[in-house]
């Protein structure tokens, strides 16, 4: 049998799962789960404003759900752990109607 997590295993897990089921930053992450995307595509695709968006972002950093790199002038996010994108996918499978792409 597998030990148990200890606290603080569980309490990052919840912090991060908190910080995924935001409305907002869920379809961030969902939108990241198909690919790398600058603030203005995100922002674009969620409908919301870019202040908005990069406070998002800044949160999904902070639990280091995501990494970033410069490009030019635009910044790009995605994804940084593939266990998060499997979890959306779960996520998608098990909640999304089958025309929600």
């Amino acid at each position: 049998m597998t030990a148990l997590w200890d606290d603080k295993e569980i309490e990052l897990t919840a912090h991060r799962i908190r910080a995924v089921a935001h409305p907002t930053r869920l379809a961030i992450v969902c939108l990241l789960a198909e690919g790398e995307r600058c603030v203005g595509d995100i922002r674009t695709q969620v409908g919301t404003s870019q202040p908005n968006i990069t406070q998002h972002l800044a949160t999904l950093q902070h639990f280091r759900l995501l990494t970033s790199r410069k490009e030019a002038n635009r910044v790009l996010y995605a994804i940084s752990d593939v266990r998060l994108k499997n979890f959306i996918s779960l996520v998608r499978q098990s909640y999304c109607p089958d025309d929600c792409g």
